[in-house]
């Protein structure tokens, strides 16, 4: 009977670290300290973890999760549908967090360094969906996740979805999507729990 590990906790069917977990420690004794929240465990992966498992119909082939943090859209995405996963954040320490975290699912993804306003059109036009979760949380992130959901879009990725709690920034981005390429604000709770947000949904097929 296998038995609890109180050090990791469950979602979505992932395990996720908690900071007590004794492999957590080791990657902060080496030093690696996150400078843009992506150690935080942000709802808004949930959210958008359990919208794509409520409306998918056919498994994607290959994922971008921008900003991606520890990586858990990503993750699940590899789990569940066997995904090609790049794992993308703009802040190289958190890719020993991401590694663990895919580590503990027995997935594999493609860690990548590398700003929104990076990814090229050769890579998203290669790709099937661009996903992220909270990913606008500051003014002067709108206009670059601004310009990598535009370049999604023109270079062909074939589904979009960004999620977030409802902050002011992400609903300035999506307004410009929306004006400029259509689209849709989805509002999504997951089951009857108390996670909820809004998605920005840009089917490109």
């Amino acid at each position: 009977m296998a038995t609890h590990d109180p050090s990791i906790k469950q979602l979505a069917g992932l395990k996720i670290p908690y900071a007590r977990h004794p492999r957590v420690r080791a990657i902060k004794r080496q030093g690696h300290y996150p400078s843009m929240h992506g150690t935080k465990l942000w709802s808004a992966s949930g959210v958008l973890i359990d919208y794509i498992a409520s409306t998918t119909a056919i498994a994607p082939q290959s994922v971008i999760d921008a900003g991606c943090g520890w990586g858990l859209a990503g993750i699940w995405c590899a789990k569940t549908f066997e995904s090609a996963v790049a794992s993308v954040d703009a802040d190289a320490s958190v890719m020993p967090y991401l590694e663990l975290v895919a580590d503990l699912n027995e997935v594999e993804i493609t860690p990548v360094v590398a700003r929104f306003e990076q990814l090229d059109t050769a890579l998203l036009g290669a790709t099937d969906w661009l996903i992220a979760a909270d990913v606008c949380f500051w003014d002067e992130l709108v206009n670059p996740v601004t310009s990598m959901i535009k370049k999604a879009i023109e270079s062909g990725t074939k589904r979009i979805m960004i999620s977030d709690p409802r902050r002011e920034p992400f609903f300035d981005m999506a307004d410009t999507i929306l004006s400029d390429y259509g689209g849709e604000l989805v509002e999504w709770r997951v089951g009857d729990s108390r996670h909820s947000g809004v998605i920005l949904v840009v089917e490109n097929a």
